[in-house]
């Protein structure tokens, strides 16, 4: 009887604390919530395989101001790449699909342009690992209007002859690449012989009873608008309803946290559902955990591997995915070897959140032992090979490698307690030698974060899992941001000239710098327009994206004309010197940047 009446009490006990906890939890998330203007969440904690906490907070909609419950459906962007990968590995399990298969045999219509395909050819564990070298997407794949729910996803690929062009050496870099994945969602249709939505629904969601759940295009619009389905949003609430994309197997999934906590909890099986292997252990355990790359060759654990990252954040090291699509931003984490996991979805897109707070507050409430930090060593003698500017290599969209090379590039230099890493977009931060083989782990982190390493070459790299860097010389790095300085202040000084001309009523008949003056004024142009279109429609063909593309086009053109009619003068003032010197200027930037793709600017392309 006292026995009885002990577990009754600890039971109580138990489920009030649970109770309170869950509670906190909510109080937390709702003001974190209010304080980053995000409208609303949903939830749900792993705390072991049979027992879940769900919550909600916050709005489901701002503009009818009805609030968040846990039973709302959400879109979860990127976290489907977990997904789709996890339909690849049954399909591999089941013998159908092979991870080292190159995928110029599954895909025979696929073309891809792979400088090392006698050695190195894509393969399916390629595309899961975001090693294949393709870039990520092009803004026309990404943002268009005109995408359809039910397009055949060859048409992701009709473009220019270079968008299937393979960058680095296939397995060498991990290169996140939403194009990857829908070649997945290919494959799988390959395999299935029927839609990959379809195929997915019913075999992995539905042996996983996630009833709620589904590949397809859902949207809170149209004919059949879902009422379950959450209004996404964008800063100070403005409603934005999901909208088709091309590239849906790499961001289109909807969902609620109860069937993501089912999700979940398979992550952490055994990979067998009701008895029956579903996806094999061992593959299942290899998600999250990079293969075959560099960086991993070189001693860096963290990356991606099979549809999972292998995160180092916030004290705690765990497999986890995020995602972002229009109007949402989700993240999940597992951790295998506790039992406990982590799901958040909010329907706010909002580029001044920081969503690592929410993230954090959801790992707080699973109390998951603290782990001790790799001990770091005294400065290594060697660390001075590693000094220098770093560039990623590659980077993830074509059109921004210029942008990436000069601008995104890491700084390293020593210190007395290791080395210091900095760049224009972050704050510096100390990285300590763990190792003398070049493993750094920076400050924040348990384990190392940063590896060095030198190719036969000669060639010195630096990887951090998910981006690879090479040092690039800094007399290289000069002469860009040279070109962008002089062609700035040559844009500047015409511009300033040509507006004192006007206003004084100065223009003559044949001034030389009459055409590039009304080029750069034309720059402006596509301002309007493109401030009146949806930014959805970046990618589209329209009058805004026509306009950019012949004013860009235009301005090397009146560049030279300026420059000849200069030059055709008998004499030259000091004014004419330093006008003929501003188009130079202008016209040297002109051709750096139609080195690298960007002149004329095609967004669609």
């Amino acid at each position: 009887m006292k026995s009885t009446i002990r577990t009754i009490i600890i039971t109580v006990l138990l489920l009030t604390t649970i109770t309170v906890n869950a509670a906190s939890v909510s109080n937390e998330i709702a003001a974190n919530l209010k304080q980053q203007d995000l409208p609303g969440a949903v939830w749900v904690l792993v705390q072991d395989q049979n027992k879940i906490e769900l919550g909600s907070a916050g709005l489901k909609n701002a503009s009818t101001q009805k609030a968040m419950q846990v039973s709302d459906r959400v879109h979860v962007g990127s976290v489907v790449k977990t997904f789709i990968a996890l339909g690849v590995l049954h399909l591999v399990s089941e013998g159908r699909l092979g991870l080292d298969t190159p995928i110029s045999q599954i895909l025979p219509n696929i073309k891809l342009s792979n400088p090392w395909m006698a050695t190195s050819p894509v393969t399916l564990r390629h595309l899961l690992d975001h090693t294949s070298g393709l870039e990520d997407a092009r803004f026309w794949q990404v943002f268009s209007e005109r995408a359809k729910p039910d397009s055949p996803l060859a048409e992701a690929f009709i473009g220019t002859d270079d968008l299937l062009r393979i960058r680095s050496r296939p397995g060498a870099h991990h290169s996140y690449s939403n194009m990857g994945y829908t070649l997945l969602g290919m494959v799988i249709e390959s395999a299935t012989g029927e839609r990959y939505e379809t195929y997915l629904d019913r075999e992995l969601l539905g042996a996983l009873n996630m009833r709620d759940s589904t590949f397809h295009f859902v949207s809170q619009q149209g004919p059949k608008a879902d009422l379950r389905l959450a209004m996404g949003h964008f800063e100070n609430g403005k409603t934005q309803a999901a909208v088709p994309i091309v590239l849906r197997p790499a961001s289109q999934f909807t969902t609620t946290a109860d069937d993501m906590s089912k999700f979940l909890r398979f992550l952490m099986s055994d990979g067998t559902i009701n008895g029956r292997p579903f996806v094999a252990s061992d593959l299942l355990r290899a998600m999250g955990k990079p293969v075959g790359t560099e960086s991993k060759s070189a001693g860096l654990a963290v990356g991606y591997g099979l549809g999972m990252f292998w995160r180092d954040r916030l004290g705690v090291i765990a497999q986890c995915h995020g995602g972002t699509t229009v109007g949402f931003n989700a993240m999940f984490c597992i951790f295998p070897e506790h039992n406990k996991a982590f799901f958040v979805a909010m329907n706010g897109d909002n580029e001044t959140a920081d969503y690592t707070r929410l993230d954090a507050l959801l790992i707080d409430a699973l109390n998951l032992p603290n782990r001790t930090a790799v001990a770091k060593q005294d400065s290594l003698a060697s660390s001075n090979d590693y000094l220098g500017y770093y560039v990623p290599s590659p980077n993830r969209m074509q059109k921004f490698a210029l942008l990436d090379t000069f601008f995104g590039y890491l700084h390293v230099e020593k210190s007395s307690e290791g080395l210091i890493l900095s760049s224009l977009q972050k704050d510096p931060f100390i990285a300590h030698a763990i190792a003398g083989n070049g493993l750094y782990r920076a400050v924040d982190r348990l384990e190392a974060s940063h590896v060095f390493y030198t190719l036969a070459d000669g060639t010195k790299r630096m990887g951090r899992g998910t981006q690879s860097y090479v040092l690039m010389p800094f007399w290289k790095l000069c002469l860009g941001w040279l070109s962008f300085i002089f062609g700035t202040l040559g844009t500047l000084l015409l511009l300033v000239n040509g507006l004192v001309r006007t206003v004084l009523s100065k223009w003559q008949a044949r001034q030389a710098t009459l055409i590039p003056f009304i080029a750069i004024l034309a720059l402006l142009l596509p301002v309007p327009f493109f401030l009146t279109q949806s930014f959805l429609a970046i990618g589209d063909i329209t009058t805004a994206s026509v306009l950019l593309m012949l004013v860009t086009g235009l301005l090397p053109i009146a560049m030279v004309i300026g420059v000849w009619q200069t030059l055709r003068q008998r004499s030259l003032s000091i004014l004419s010197y330093l006008e003929l010197a501003a188009m130079l200027s202008i016209l040297q930037c002109c051709l750096l940047l139609a080195y690298w793709g960007l002149l004329p600017l095609r967004l669609w392309a």
